[in-house]
């Protein structure tokens, strides 16, 4: 019998001095959208949310599972997570690709970066 693997979660914190960017919700939207399209992926919903004065959240469903972000533009953070499926295909270079695009977005200075084999 084979063993499945669901796929690749990784999860990150990083550091940004990119003060609009973190505040900035439309932008962070064209981006996701631009990377699940590039990466031929499968948007099913989407939430996003903007605190007044402050950061935002969100979450995008996919058929592959999801990206969530939030970020704290008062404390130069942004957590972010992307977990791809490997139903049917391996995902792990898709998930990688977009982990690396959203941190180079936010032009993090550091970057904390965990991942789980699931």
């Amino acid at each position: 019998m084979d063993v499945y693997t669901p796929g690749l979660h990784l999860i990150g914190e990083l550091s940004s001095d990119q003060s609009l960017l973190l505040r900035d919700t439309e932008a962070c939207r064209i981006l996701i959208d631009k990377l699940i399209a590039q990466q031929n992926l499968s948007k099913i919903g989407e939430v996003y949310h903007s605190f007044d004065g402050a950061g935002y959240t969100a979450t995008i469903c996919l058929t592959e599972s999801h990206i969530a972000i939030h970020t704290w533009p008062e404390y130069g953070k942004v957590t972010f997570d992307v977990f791809l499926s490997n139903f049917r295909k391996n995902n792990d270079e898709k998930c990688e690709a977009i982990f690396d695009a959203i941190s180079k977005y936010f032009g993090a200075t550091s970057v904390n970066k965990n991942s789980i084999r699931r």
